[in-house]
């Protein structure tokens, strides 16, 4: 197998010269002509050894070890009456394995919430039923033993017992804009990174939630147009003021209480989390020991972990584990503690300075370390307790490719599970008999194959031989890596695309891509195929580069643009742009700049800190970090009243009489997350300092921009902006 793969590479890297066929924009951006296949919706089973996925409207089992499938467990088209016209968006099944929940008729609500209608199959049965006629519902969840499900409908939680056929309503108060029972708020949800505020005891007795109260939450408004959704037709002559809570840097957010819910005698207990209210409840979890809850408390501040262990009946509550940190503590470790028994938890922290995982004991207060190096951890997978064995990935060879570790509590049988280098992730069966090995790098796309835990291959389940063939008949490049050091003696990472036919001997415009987020990364060893080799075609030279502030260097490096973030960003994307000018194939006098969200906001702030930038392209940016939501921004600059100037000397708005440069706007007019009213009051900055520059906004189009022909639209017209003023 793996010479296979080697001559299908060989292949591909010599067909990426001599190919023929042209790229197109729309090949990219309308046609999606070129798709990798992967492998998706795999569910493992209780038994570890069969998975379930979703193909044709139908549930089927397959075996690991075969490929091959055991049985169809529920098909659709053979249901009764109107069921066999249900179309699956999603299904989970019950801890047990005897019945299924359906989703369909999904409508998303954010970025992870939606509502469905919910059906349930009973597979002993074979009968079809559905949850609720009441209108639709969010986050069903069947109890432990699955003769029970949760939900939340219009912010108010309810239980369906299935055996007598009988909802229960949980909670009374819930209304739009003030009370939610269940559910997180729009900025839990956005930046805390989940959708479900409630959890069933393991036993299923008890049902402990989160209770968001908005009332003192300010509103946000966004006038919503007719557009092209019919059910904005009643736009026509009087557009919709829609109205939703968002909770602006230093602004008041909710306050949330966490309750248990006693299935058995109906009455709600309130769980103690302190006095204080200003705060934030990122998580709940039931732990290992009996009948209690954790409860993760973080101050406004987010450098102050508590984990509280709540008694479920009393709702009294201890302080078990707490963490300071002088800067922030990242969300990503929220899901990370992993419950090993009563005494005992895993989780990552940066405690030496790296991200690695940690044994604590709440009883001696003892850490033990799981992992070392000067490296980061890159995601805690999971835990075996059969064996007491930590899977994990992590970057300790270089920071752009990401590698896969099993190793067991005491440190032993350290094992690389991972047979190429490149960038690596997995996903496990249950007990951990087997993994999914996802991989790719600069060179090799999507490469998907089923391992042991050894990490010994099994099969290979997508070689993605067909996209290759397809690929291979056009002319591209791949990307190059290289570092450079910047005035200030940092090392950077960052990789170029070259234009096809490269010639050393000749000069080429560059567009420099970004997003330079705080621990996001964008340069690393993945295959990416995208709209970045239309332009190598078109004759424009790709860079992207990973300033301060990135990922996978440790704590320091990634942390270092607290309380200014944007500034270290901003000097080393215009320290690389004058890398760049040194270089005998740059023409330095037409280097750009693009980015979307946070690249945009970098983008707007470049084009204002220097002239290097003959063009930029700020797609959805912030411009002052005063619009933006409390929970992100507070988390690397404190409040605007703890911090004005960190706020003010690196906003766009600030420096907008400093424009240098041709600058495009793009931002969509319903954009929840990044508000149109970044891009309209720098714009009112720009015209007021007399800086000419070109605006476009789409019609009720969210952070996201698309829909319809609106991202044909917006690339075209990126494409022909960077043409005119680079190549004119």
């Amino acid at each position: 197998m793996r010479k296979l793969l080697s001559v299908i590479i060989v292949s591909l890297v010599a067909l990426a010269t001599f190919g023929q066929k042209q790229l197109t924009l729309d090949d990219f951006v309308r046609n999606y002509t070129f798709r990798q296949n992967s492998v998706y919706g795999i569910v493992s089973m209780n038994d570890g050894v069969h998975y379930t996925t979703l193909e044709n409207n139908s549930i089927v089992k397959y075996s690991y070890e075969t490929g091959m499938p055991v049985e169809t467990i529920l098909d659709i088209s053979k249901a009764p009456d109107n069921y066999s016209k249900i179309r699956i968006a999603s299904y989970s099944m019950s801890e047990n394995e005897t019945k299924i929940l359906l989703a369909t008729n999904v409508e998303y609500i954010y970025r992870r919430s939606f509502t469905a209608d919910y059906y349930i199959y009973d597979i002993a049965k074979d009968s079809y039923s559905k949850l609720s006629d009441n209108g639709k519902q969010q986050l069903a969840t069947f109890s432990p033993n699955g003769d029970k499900v949760a939900f939340v409908r219009e912010n108010n939680l309810f239980i369906k017992d299935l055996n007598a056929n009988k909802e229960t309503q949980i909670t009374f108060d819930g209304k739009f804009n003030y009370i939610i029972n269940g559910a997180p708020d729009w900025v839990y949800e956005e930046e805390f990174g989940f959708n479900k505020g409630f959890q069933w005891s393991p036993d299923g007795t008890k049902l402990a939630f989160m209770r968001f109260d908005e009332s003192n939450v300010r509103m946000f408004n966004m006038t919503m147009y007719q557009g092209q959704k019919p059910s904005y037709d009643n736009n026509k002559l009087y557009p919709e003021n829609h109205t939703f809570k968002y909770p602006k840097a230093g602004e008041d957010n909710s306050i949330v209480t966490i309750k248990v819910y006693d299935i058995n005698t109906g009455k709600i207990t309130d769980m103690n989390v302190g006095p204080e209210t200003d705060q934030y409840i990122p998580r709940i979890f039931w732990t290992k020991k009996a009948n209690t809850l954790a409860i993760l408390r973080v101050n406004r501040l987010q450098n102050k972990l508590e984990i509280l262990y709540a008694d479920a009946d009393s709702g009294s509550s201890e302080v078990v584990y707490t963490e300071e940190n002088k800067y922030y503590i990242d969300e990503s470790n929220y899901d990370n503690i992993k419950f090993i028994d009563d005494k005992q938890f895993l989780l990552t922290s940066e405690r030496d300075g790296y991200m690695h995982i940690y044994l604590y004991n709440i009883y001696t207060h003892e850490y033990k370390q799981i992992t070392k190096g000067e490296w980061d951890v890159r995601s805690f997978d999971g835990f075996d307790p059969s064996t007491k064995t930590v899977f994990y990935t992590a970057s300790d060879i270089t920071p752009i490719q990401t590698n896969l570790y099993s190793v067991r509590l005491d440190g032993k049988k350290l094992t690389k599970l991972n047979s190429r280098d490149g960038t690596n992730s997995a996903v496990y069966s249950t007990g951990y008999k087997y993994f999914i090995n996802y991989f790719s790098n600069s060179t090799t796309p999507n490469y998907v194959t089923l391992c042991n835990r050894s990490g010994k291959l099994i099969r290979i389940l997508e070689d993605n031989k067909e996209y290759i063939e397809q690929i291979s008949e056009y002319d591209y490049t791949t990307k190059e890596f290289f570092t450079f050091t910047t005035p200030n003696g940092d090392v950077l990472n960052g990789y170029m695309l070259k234009p096809i036919n490269f010639n050393e001997n000749k000069k080429y415009p560059v567009v420099m891509t970004q997003y330079s987020g705080p621990n996001s990364q964008s340069v690393v060893d993945s295959w990416s195929f995208n709209w970045h080799n239309y332009l190598s075609q078109e004759g424009f030279l790709t860079v992207c580069i990973d300033p301060r502030g990135t990922a996978a260097r440790g704590e320091e490096f990634r942390k270092c643009t607290y309380l200014q973030i944007g500034k270290y960003e901003t000097e080393d994307q215009i320290s690389a742009a004058k890398y760049l000018q040194t270089l005998p194939y740059v023409d330095g006098d037409n280097i750009s700049i693009i980015g979307w969200s946070y690249g945009g906001f970098m983008v707007s702030l470049c084009m204002t800190k220097t002239d290097v930038f003959k063009a930029g392209v700020a797609v959805a940016p912030v411009t002052n970090w005063r619009y933006y939501d409390n929970i992100y921004t507070e988390r690397y600059m404190r409040t605007p009243q703890e911090n004005p100037n960190g706020y003010d000397d690196n906003s766009p708005i600030s420096h907008a009489e400093e424009l240098s440069g041709r600058l495009l706007l793009i931002h969509g007019t319903a954009d929840d997350n990044v508000h149109f009213q970044n891009s309209i009051e720098f714009s009112e900055r720009l015209v007021q300092a007399n800086k000419q520059f070109d605006f476009m906004c789409y019609n009720n189009r969210n952070h996201g921009i698309y829909g319809g022909n609106t991202s044909r639209h917006l690339y075209t017209k990126v494409v022909d902006f960077l043409k005119f003023n680079l190549m004119k």
